[in-house]
């Protein structure tokens, strides 16, 4: 668990870059935001050398957060649809790092952690991360609930929600088209879900451009990385 004089390094592993940052307990960051270009192959092996390249000049950290973009059990990756299954499948890569860097390492998805960093802790919220894919999160009172991959149901007989509001969507309809996926989206995801307030992240929530209700919010990623350091408080 956390002390004082904890440092908590929050890694934030996407389709197209991997982020990170250094905070203390109390979630003031030490070393500011940075970002690497994601490699391919996106494997273990090469996403560990990035992270390694781009924390080395982080020293004397205590803790590893990692967000990652797949189902997450108990720091072992099950499912990586927007990097490479085949190669992450049950991979623990948790003690992956923890062997690396010589200290606790935990990893949970990527919108579970953006989540953490955003809420209020106050009734039912949800997150959504809209990058290279369809990131979802729950949480009851500030606790994370448990992980459903939301981005792999059919929102079309041949379309799931990845494939209809995802960076390949974006780029193939063009911002007019997509905001108007967009609306039909969070409408099925209000209906469906009835949360008291829902959160917009990821890099493609900027594109938003249509008016969202007082209980929608768009926030930064970088807002998100508090994640890293609640997700040490989280009961586990």
């Amino acid at each position: 668990m956390l002390s004082l004089k904890s440092k908590i390094v929050a890694i934030d592993i996407g389709g197209s870059h991997i982020k990170a940052a250094m905070l203390d307990a109390k979630g003031k960051m030490l070393v500011p935001y940075i970002k690497l270009p994601t490699p391919k192959p996106a494997n273990p092996t090469n996403i560990l050398s990035t992270i390694k390249d781009l924390i080395k000049d982080m020293k004397s950290f205590t803790h590893l957060s990692v967000g990652f973009p797949g189902m997450v059990k108990n720091n072992v990756v099950m499912t990586a649809p927007n990097l490479d299954t085949a190669k992450w499948k049950k991979v623990a890569f948790g003690k992956m790092l923890t062997k690396t860097f010589g200290c606790p390492a935990r990893v949970i998805n990527d919108a579970d952690m953006l989540g953490l960093g955003v809420v209020s802790g106050k009734g039912l919220e949800m997150m959504i991360s809209l990058g290279t894919g369809f990131g979802t999160a729950f949480l009851q009172d500030g606790i994370l609930l448990p992980h459903f991959e939301i981005a792999h149901l059919p929102v079309k007989k041949d379309m799931d929600y990845d494939q209809y509001i995802g960076q390949a969507a974006f780029e193939k309809l063009g911002i007019e088209k997509w905001n108007v996926r967009m609306q039909k989206v969070l409408a099925i995801m209000e209906n469906v879900f009835n949360y008291d307030r829902l959160f917009l992240g990821g890099g493609n929530a900027k594109n938003i451009k249509f008016t969202l209700p007082p209980h929608v919010k768009i926030v930064t990623n970088k807002a998100g990385i508090d994640g890293g350091v609640n997700l040490w408080r989280e009961n586990k």
